[in-house]
Order: structure tokens, then C-alpha cells, then sequence
């Protein structure tokens, strides 16, 4: 998904950054670290085996997490603290590798609540008031989304206040999830993907289907449970799948080919919608779906139909927490071992993000939504939070 069809606006250097849904060029910083790779293990840099070998490891906690899991959270919410400083009351969207620098959005567009969940996750590791706070005003800010209509509404607010601990936050958690059941449609089974975006408003994504589910669990479970089969039905239908359907009165649900069948995030997005299901929703054959949509080892490649392009981290960062808070914790150690030691950088930036492959749009980046499902599994992994904390 992108971050809306506008126009184009010119950053202060010059260059060109996508627009659309008030996004300009935002700080960051110029990166002056190198790119090197985090260290998993201070003799015996970049090998992800030391994960899963007893001997020659560094236990970091009582859940007997590797000590590298605790200095990569550290790394990479020490980033969250140089972006915000640069960023200000603006929405990181994704950086440049090379630079740092970030695209943002004045308003959040559709990973604001990621951004507000990363701010949390700082402000538990730190302890600090003054992180708190700006928690807690990024997190009231989200509440200019509040009437948008884009079933994305789940990943906003349920990843923006999931970790909050402030009754501001809650009350908004309730707003955004009476909102989401209003835009409800009983005769399509599910939320409408929406018109906040452009394009067709009777859509079903698969996107916009994580954080939705637990989000209307809290008002309506029928209707949580209703749009997950709803989806499941259309995206894993016998011999294929589809990320994305259009609904047309007179002929029904009808596949579209953006985003491909290939598409990195489509199984993941699914697998942690289904993972949120078997604790909100009671298991009833949700684990045995989820079952069958287990990632395979290693990050994938941005799009199964171009298997020379480039790859996506946010995409296994997302599995690594499905895959906790379905008690697969080894693969999910696996998964993480490797987006540690060959993608986060010293200065803490999950690199080889893949925002959207097919508009070109920032193809090996720094995603916010990365940062925040790699920085939230290590804090489960490391026994910080819990599986189910977002």
C-alpha cells in the first residue's frame, strides 16, 4: 500500500519526495554510522547460528533470549529517539538507506499508529516521563483519523494504543473501534477497505485486516470473527490467493492484481490477523488456518514473481510476532536472528524494507512499520511485554 496518489513535493535539498496525504521530506538526520550490520554476538559478528546454539551465547533474561536481542531493542528504540527529534509532531514513513532521512506524514496516513507504538515501546524501556509524554501526544493525534474511511483504521488505532497505559488512549481505542463497527457492512460480511485513499471504496485487502480484528473484538466479536472468514474465503480460495477483491452489485467479488499474488505482506498480514483471532476470538479453526500459512525460512523477497528483486524485512518482522504469539518461538528466534545480524544497522535501521515494488517507491528502506513489528517481537522474544501486549 502507499501512502495516498498525490501530488509531488520538492524537499528542502531539492529532491523529490512522495506527496499525496500532506508527506514531505522529514529529518532524521544525516545517518553518519555505516551501514554495518548489527552484531549478534560480540565474538563472532553476523552469525545467525549463535540463536540457536546453547554453547558460546549470552543469555539476556529470564526467558533465555540472547543478550543480541536486547542490544538490537536498544539500537533500534535508541532510533526512535533520534527520529522523534527530528521528525517532531510529524509521522515517519520510511527513510532512505543511505541518508536516514525521512519521508513524513502530517497526519500519519496509514502506519501512524506504528509510529505512536514505537513512541510506547521507548517509553516502557526507558522509563523516562518525558518519553512517556510524548507518547501520549502522538498517540492523541491519531485522532484526526478517527472518521476516515479506510478499513486501515484497525492498524492504526489497535497498534497506536495497544501498549498505551493512559485512559486518554483508551477512550480513543473505544472511539476507533465503535467507528470501525459503524462502517461495518452486515450484507458484505466485513469493513470496506474505503475511499480514504482513492480508488474503489468496495474493496477487501488483506491489509486491512490485522489490528482490525482485535480492534472490533472489543465491541462486537461476531463481527470480528465475520470479517476474518469473510477474508479467508476470498484470499485462500483452492490453488491460489488474492490479497485484493472489488465488490460490484451485479457481479459480485471479482480479484484485482494489485497488490500480486506474490506480494510479501499478504500471507504475513493474514497469519497475524489469524494469530490476534485465536486469542480474541477463541481458536475455532483459526490455529489450523494459520497452520497452513506459516512463512518459510528467511526474508522474503518483495514479490514471489520477481524473485531477483528486492527483498522485504517488514514483511518477516511481521511473521517473527505472528509467530510468537502462536508459541512458534524457534522459528520466530530464527526469523529474527536474521533481520538482526543482516539488516539492522549499528545505529538500530531494519534496512531492505520494501514500501511499494510496483510505484518504485522506497524499495529498500527504513519502514516505520518494519522498526515497529521487529522492535515489539524482540520485546516479546526478550520477555519485555507480552505476546498478546499488541
Amino acid at each position: 500500500m502507499a501512502a495516498g496518489r498525490g501530488r509531488v513535493r520538492r524537499g528542502g535539498g531539492g529532491g523529490s519526495v512522495v506527496g499525496g496525504s500532506g508527506t514531505s521530506a522529514g529529518g532524521g538526520g544525516p545517518v553518519t554510522a555505516s551501514r554495518d550490520r548489527y552484531p549478534l554476538d560480540a565474538s563472532n559478528q553476523g552469525r545467525a547460528a549463535d540463536v540457536s546454539s546453547a554453547s558460546g551465547r549470552e543469555r539476556g533474561d529470564r526467558h533465555g533470549a540472547p543478550a543480541w536481542a536486547d542490544r538490537a531493542l536498544s539500537a533500534l528504540l535508541g532510533r526512535v529517539s533520534v527520529t522523534h527529534a527530528h521528525v517532531g509532531d510529524r509521522f515517519p514513513l520510511f527513510a532512505a538507506p543511505d541518508t536516514g532521512t525521512w519521508t513524513t506524514s502530517g497526519r500519519g496516513s496509514w502506519t501512524g499508529g506504528f509510529w505512536a507504538g514505537l513512541l510506547w515501546l521507548r517509553a516502557a524501556h526507558t522509563g523516562n516521563e518525558a518519553d512517556h509524554a510524548a507518547a501520549v501526544r502522538c498517540t492523541a493525534r491519531l485522532a484526526t483519523m478517527l472518521d476516515a474511511d479506510t478499513a486501515t483504521r484497525g492498524l492504526i488505532f489497535w497498534y497506536g494504543t495497544a501498549l498505551a497505559d493512559d485512559s486518554a488512549s483508551q477512550v480513543l481505542r473505544e472511539r476507533a473501534a465503535r467507528a470501525c463497527l459503524d462502517a461495518y457492512d452486515h450484507e458484505l460480511g466485513l469493513v470496506p477497505w474505503g475511499s480514504a485513499f482513492g480508488g474503489p471504496r468496495l474493496l477487501a485487502r488483506v491489509d486491512g485486516v490485522p489490528g482490525l480484528v482485535p480492534l472490533l473484538a472489543t465491541v462486537d466479536p461476531c463481527a470480528a470473527r465475520s470479517l476474518l472468514r469473510r477474508h479467508l474465503e476470498l484470499c485462500l480460495p483452492a490453488g491460489g490467493s488474492g490479497w485484493c477483491w472489488r465488490y460490484e452489485p451485479r457481479t459480485g467479488w471479482t480479484a484485482r492484481r494489485d497488490p500480486p499474488p506474490g506480494w510479501s505482506r499478504g500471507r504475513p498480514w493474514l497469519l497475524l490477523a489469524l494469530a490476534d483471532a485465536v486469542r480474541h476470538l477463541g481458536p475455532e479453526g483459526f490455529r489450523s488456518v494459520a497452520a497452513e500459512l506459516l512463512p518459510p525460512r528467511g526474508v522474503p523477497v518483495a514479490d514471489e514473481g520477481r524473485p531477483c528483486g528486492p527483498l522485504d524485512t517488514s514483511a518477516a518482522a511481521i511473521s517473527a510476532l505472528a509467530l510468537l504469539k502462536l508459541g512458534h518461538r524457534d522459528q520466530a528466534a530464527d526469523l529474527l536472528s536474521e533481520l538482526v545480524g543482516g539488516h539492522l544497522s549499528q545505529d538500530g535501521r531494519l534496512l531492505d524494507g520494501c514500501y511499494d515494488l510496483g510505484s518504485g517507491t522506497a524499495v529498500r528502506h527504513e519502514l516505520v512499520w518494519g522498526s515497529f513489528f521487529l522492535a515489539c517481537a524482540l520485546a516479546v522474544f526478550t520477555g519485555r511485554i507480552g505476546a498478546y501486549s499488541a
